[in-house]
């Protein structure tokens, strides 16, 4: 029922419970008490009378556990890797002790590590509280007991329906005219699954998707300096935003092929024009980064503030909308580029720094818009529109306003080519065709972007999601929690609990989130973080300390950011450090910053040296032209 292989040996296990192992036999990997080599499958005498049910095998140890929830271990255990709190070769299978009791079930093994884990779920999570919190006033009336039932419930029919997903049709479907009318199905549905159970399924389909392979995408030549140069008198960079980074990635939209937008990294890598970056992730990171910015600092016109932020009024003033306006085949591909790009940050689990309003996030999931959704990017449209319905006749004529509407750029609609003016007969159909207009104003540039993102990411599953889980799914949280960052952390060249080290620590909790996002950016290359461990795929924080900078307080810290590396003086004290610190992030934003000011002065353009071999991405291996330039 089961085959597992280890370095030069096999493992077998039947469905009766009995463990068969063959192949070469040092380090007693075989468990058979001898280091002979077995040509031929032979049953592990040690495990007779247990029924395993489950087998794992590492490099060069095994891990089996029964029916009745024990573990045995075996093999090499240079590493501690059998969990018997020593480092002895193990000759035949042997229980381990400290997992007596536990009911484990699920055993697996990596090179050197082993894991073992239950899969019974508690029918109760923890206390269930004495009384219903006050702002849940709809459930006042209802027993907790019952509560607690319906969401263990909730839970078991969420992991029910999600592990049968592939049965149901996601596909938005019939004529136009039911296009929003989702008054039943599976619709309902995405606000009530369990989050954790919908994404689940929905990394499934992606992990199995995943182009592995390769390690990175198409190599493109990126042109900062122009950039700068488009902007230096203000409005975009370039004819409709071309000459910014955003612009120049969305005209290379034709060379990524399902190859590169499948990868689990780097979709593509960067050559910056006239700057000495060997791009190893960092200068990635990097182009993700820039794009972000200048999606919402003026370079294009894909995205405009939404009139509340225009008018300094009602809610979402700070977020952006898709501009309605925009329609050309080069917004299009603008528009196609940018759910590009919202698709990479679902797969690769590395987010946006994009903030755009809730009600885009909606429609990107596939969910139609409401009266409320346009109150909460327009305060002043629906009681303008309720304000001409109640309108007596007389005031109406007087008033003398046009059959028209402003947009959400503020541009002005005429409506209808049968009415110039709003009268008492008219003004029904004038407030049906201007909420029609603004409920269905972003549907072309919408599909646009659900297109860009289909090229990633199965688009029919977004349908599962409600829009602020779509949000969280592609920019993570703005917030910087430490204790993620901390917990995967490691230090060169000092110790954990050493003074600067907890120093450090001490000045991150200082910083506003607004500079730890700088943090990230200087160190990393990316404003957010990933929302989980996992998200990190293996990259560690690493913070080393070196002791070559003399005298070491007139020494900036210098990053490394392909490697997620912060090399950092032995500062004497924590105000130096917080000091040199926060100097770095807020004025060295941009990897390779000598190099572009020397380029940009002159106009000397020298060009990028030939990428290296990725395929060594030991952090040994630091490439001098991938430094944040911090040091003085």
């Amino acid at each position: 029922m089961k085959v597992e292989c280890g370095s030069q040996f096999s493992v077998a296990l039947t469905k009766s419970g009995a463990v068969y192992t063959w192949g070469k036999g040092d380090y007693h990997r075989l468990g058979h008490g001898t280091d002979d080599h077995v040509r031929r499958p032979r049953r592990v005498s040690a495990l007779q009378g247990k029924k395993v049910i489950d087998i794992a095998c590492g490099s060069l140890h095994c891990v089996a556990c029964t029916d009745t929830g024990e573990v045995f271990s075996w093999g090499d255990n240079d590493e501690g890797q059998l969990g018997d709190s020593t480092t002895n070769a193990i000759q035949r299978p042997r229980p381990v002790t400290a997992l007596q009791g536990k009911k484990i079930n699920r055993v697996a093994c990596g090179s050197a590590h082993s894991l073992a884990w239950s899969t019974n779920k508690p029918v109760s999570a923890g206390k269930l509280p004495t009384v219903i919190p006050m702002e849940y006033n709809h459930l006042q009336s209802i027993a907790i007991t019952t509560l607690r039932n319906r969401l263990v419930l909730l839970h078991h029919f969420s992991d029910l329906f999600c592990s049968s997903v592939s049965m149901f049709d996601l596909q938005e479907s019939g004529p136009e005219k039911d296009k929003w009318e989702m008054t039943s199905g599976l619709d309902k549905l995405r606000g009530v699954i369990v989050s954790n159970s919908k994404e689940t399924a929905f990394r499934k389909v992606v992990q199995a998707t995943m182009v592995r392979d390769k390690q990175h995408g198409p190599v493109l030549e990126l042109n900062r300096i122009q950039v700068k140069r488009a902007r230096a008198k203000g409005g975009l960079a370039g004819p409709e935003g071309i000459k910014s980074v955003f612009g120049q990635m969305s005209q290379h939209i034709g060379v990524f092929g399902t190859d590169s937008l499948m990868l689990p990294h780097r979709v593509w890598k960067v050559k910056f024009v006239g700057e000495s970056v060997d791009d190893c992730g960092g200068g990635y990171s990097e182009s993700i980064a820039e794009m972000c910015d200048e999606l919402q600092n003026g370079s294009l016109s894909i995205l405009i503030v939404t009139p509340n932020g225009r008018d300094e009024s009602g809610a979402n003033r700070d977020c952006y909308l898709l501009n309605p306006m925009l329609s050309s085949p080069l917004h299009q591909n603008m528009f196609k580029f940018l759910g590009m790009l919202i698709g990479i940050a679902i797969r690769t689990g590395s987010p946006l720094s994009i903030t755009l309003a809730e009600t885009v996030w909606k429609q990107l999931a596939g969910m139609p818009l409401t009266i409320s959704d346009l109150t909460e990017i327009d305060k002043d449209f629906v009681p303008g529109l309720m304000c001409i319905k109640e309108m007596l006749e007389p005031d109406l004529i007087h008033a003398d306003m046009p059959f028209s509407i402003p947009s959400s750029t503020g541009q002005e609609i005429h409506l209808s080519n049968n009415h110039n003016k709003i009268t008492v007969t008219n003004r029904s159909e004038y407030i049906r065709l201007a909420m029609e207009y603004r409920l269905e104003e972003f549907d072309e540039q919408v599909c646009w972007v659900r297109e860009g993102i289909s090229k990633v990411i199965p688009v029919p599953l977004l349908s599962l999601f409600t829009g602020l889980e779509l949000e969280t799914m592609v920019c993570g949280s703005p917030d910087i929690p430490l204790t993620l960052l901390k917990s995967v952390a490691t230090y060169k060249g000092v110790d954990v609990g050493a003074p600067l080290v907890q120093w450090f620590w001490e000045v991150m909790e200082e910083l506003s989130n607004t500079e730890r996002s700088l943090f990230l950016r200087f160190v990393w290359g990316r404003t957010r973080l990933p929302r989980t461990i996992a998200d990190f795929r293996g990259r560690d924080f690493v913070l080393q300390v070196l002791d070559k900078y003399h005298p070491a307080d007139h020494f900036l810290p210098e990053s490394y950011t392909c490697f997620f590396l912060l090399k950092m003086p032995r500062y004497s004290c924590k105000p130096v450090l917080k000091e040199k610190l926060k100097y770095a992030i807020h004025f060295c934003k941009s990897i390779d910053t000598d190099d572009y000011a020397r380029v940009a002065l002159t106009g000397e353009e020298e060009s990028t040296p030939e990428a290296s071999d990725d395929s060594d991405d030991d952090a040994q291996s630091y490439s001098d032209g991938e430094i944040s330039d911090g040091s003085v």
